[in-house]
């Protein structure tokens, strides 16, 4: 049987820092994480499972990295979290996954049902592909080498959630342990069937070549003349084809990448990166690649445009990530269509930021749903709510007004609303990208935008 690798997430040093995660309640994700970490290695352990840990200090990067260098196919991998939410209603316990994986998926489930049935009064927010993550992947579902799963284990901001994470914590480590164990023998069981029938899998045996089964691919609704191989649940086309879609990934690391005699594979769901739909049939064994709308570098990002999707496709996104939205703001989408147009700013990306400022029009941080501020406009924390505007129209067009400064040097068609227009130098930043560091602070403002914007697109089908 393999081994398990179970990280503590946040902790380490990022660059010259150290990374405490969210800090809440006079404690830190990473000092929760670490404590209940060790409770999983010693219940582990305790069973005759191999457990390795790699050293607290570790950068994500640094992890991967630690974790590649010592992994077999037989083994797993897990990280762990605690989430964090300007709402502290928000609770529960969740599983990510590289997307596209139903065998990925569905151990998820596995771990999250084995979590819950110990500590019941955990909420489920079942399992998640790790597209549906803020900025639209995780490196450790998708970099790691092994089978791999990020659980957010808990809200830290929900004092009933951090309290039964830390009354509760050995009952989490059992629960947690029971599902690696169930995970380890399902991917030890799956890597012996791929060994030839009659060979015993030592130590000192040669390994056999490795057999990977194919994949049709789909390619925009027609058959691609060559196959996907399957690698540990996850779809790779060949190189010719991504060569063929205009996709330089020399220069992208992150990409996986296999050699199977003597062709070279992508791993596909990165495609998605680089704008383009990937999904996965397991019925058919058909790996669809969609890539409809042609949108290239620099524009599907660019602020000053048009938008692409529908009035109906824009509400149905809203209501599928909040099913309480279209209560109060039924009309959101045609405001954005509307003031958006007549500025010139692409209502897609409009809607994406407001989005991401409100968690879907949850709100729960320092601006308030009252305040018709969709965008966080002059707030800037530590309880400053920044301006408030009389309507909903309102309130959507001073955030146009503001994007087009960012974006535009031409002048306003509508009347000035916004009351920080004046602060910014026009045109400064035309690209999402250029967003970060001037609207947020927040490192990760624009990958967050633009992986609400593919998973827009997607939903419409325009991806």
């Amino acid at each position: 049987m393999g081994k398990v690798f179970i990280s503590a997430g946040h902790g380490g040093f990022e660059g010259t820092l150290r990374d405490p995660g969210a800090i809440a309640s006079s404690t830190t994700e990473a000092e929760e994480l670490i404590a209940t970490r060790d409770l999983i290695v010693t219940e582990l352990r305790s069973r005759g499972i191999a457990v390795e840990s790699p050293d607290d200090d570790l950068s994500l990067v640094g992890t991967i990295a630690w974790i590649n260098a010592r992994a077999s196919r037989q083994d797993i991998a897990l990280e762990i979290h605690m989430d964090a939410a300007s709402d502290p209603s928000a609770r529960g316990t969740s599983a990510y996954y590289i997307a596209n994986n139903g065998d990925r998926k569905r151990q998820a489930e596995m771990l999250i049902n084995s979590i819950i049935r110990r500590v019941p009064e955990l909420p489920s927010r079942g399992s998640q592909p790790d597209t549906a993550a803020a900025v639209g992947r995780l490196g450790f579902c998708r970099d790691v080498i092994p089978p791999s799963m990020l659980v957010e284990l808990g809200f830290l901001t929900n004092p009933q959630d951090l309290r039964l994470i830390q009354t509760r914590r050995r009952d989490l480590a059992i629960g947690l342990a029971d599902g690696l164990q169930a995970w380890l023998r399902e991917v030890t069981e799956i890597t012996l069937e791929t060994k030839p029938v009659g060979e015993t899998p030592t130590v000192t045996t040669p390994p056999a070549p490795i057999i990977y089964p194919e994949a049709t691919i789909d390619l925009n609704g027609q058959i691609y003349e060559e196959k996907a191989i399957i690698v540990s649940g996850n779809a790779y086309i060949p190189i010719d084809l991504v060569d063929r879609l205009n996709i330089d990934v020399a220069q992208a690391p992150k990409v996986r990448r296999l050699r199977v005699k003597n062709v070279i594979y992508v791993q596909a769901i990165a495609l998605r990166d680089y704008n383009l739909s990937v999904s996965w049939e397991p019925k058919t064994r058909t790996v669809f690649v969609r890539s409809i709308l042609k949108f290239c570098s620099g524009q599907i990002d660019r602020i000053m445009g048009h938008g692409h999707t529908t009035e109906i496709q824009m509400l149905m996104f809203l209501k599928h990530n909040n099913d309480d939205a279209l209560a109060q703001y039924k009309d959101i989408a045609n405001l954005y269509r509307e003031e958006a147009t007549i500025e010139g700013v692409n209502y897609d990306i409009a809607f994406c930021q407001m989005c991401v400022e409100t968690g879907f029009l949850r709100f729960g941080g320092d601006v308030k749903p009252s305040q018709n501020n969709f965008a966080g406009l002059g707030a800037v924390g530590s309880g400053a709510q920044g301006p408030s505007f009389p309507d909903q129209r309102t309130g959507v067009r001073a955030q146009i007004q503001h994007l087009k400064a960012y974006a535009s040097t031409a002048p306003l068609v509508q009347s000035l609303v916004d009351p920080r227009f004046r602060f910014v130098t026009r045109g400064i930043a035309p690209l999402v990208s250029q967003l970060t560091g001037r609207w947020a602070a927040d490192p990760d403002y624009d990958k967050k935008i633009m992986a609400t914007l593919r998973r827009l697109y997607e939903s419409a089908g325009l991806l």
